[in-house]
């Protein structure tokens, strides 16, 4: 009697977990805002590309090294990075790499689309690390006539913790943290390759 109530209370427990909060997108730090105000989670961006994966493309545009060493979203479509890391140059401010603009991602999203069977009027999510190079890549996007461009404001790591013991750790939202499916092994055909 005691196991059954024992698994009882755990499937009451797991039946009452509390759904994700709501995001209200009207709070986004200026960074992640984008002037066509099209946003999505990591998880609504999984739920759209599995609901409807013949009309919604996912594109990964961190860096190779973010993806090689990190995971990819299993359902990304491709990786193509907005920028890369020129390991010449250290930014001592952010305690990185410094970073410099892909100059062929918008032709080689475009390429990458029209293979697929997309064009300027598709559904384009865009995913990073945790939302600000995505958002830049959506306003490009934008500004060269693509009319659903969204970025994923928490990305593939989510935020920093902002205090405690984990502050500036990303464990607050974002693809990884939500437990959706990612992995190592990355699909040549999805890789970015010069």
């Amino acid at each position: 009697m005691r196991k059954l109530s024992l698994v009882l209370l755990m499937l009451f427990s797991v039946g009452c977990a509390k759904a994700p909060a709501p995001v209200d997108f009207s709070q986004l730090p200026e960074k992640k805002q984008t002037p066509q105000a099209l946003y999505v989670t990591a998880i609504q961006a999984h739920d759209m590309k599995t609901q409807d994966p013949d009309n919604v493309y996912l594109v990964d545009v961190r860096t190779q090294g973010e993806v090689e060493f990190l995971g990819m979203p299993v359902a990304a479509d491709v990786n193509i990075p907005y920028m890369f890391n020129d390991i010449e140059e250290w930014d001592s401010e952010k305690y990185r790499y410094k970073k410099v603009p892909n100059s062929n991602f918008s032709l080689t999203l475009a390429e990458k689309l029209e293979q697929s069977g997309f064009n300027k009027e598709s559904t384009i999510l865009l995913m990073c690390r945790s939302g600000t190079r995505s958002s830049k890549a959506a306003s490009l996007l934008n500004k060269l006539g693509y009319s659903k461009a969204y970025t994923v404001v928490d990305g593939y790591e989510g935020d920093k913790v902002k205090e405690g013991e984990y502050k500036d750790q990303r464990l607050v939202n974002g693809w990884k943290n939500a437990n959706l499916p990612w992995t190592y092994k990355l699909p040549e055909e999805k890789v970015y390759v010069e």
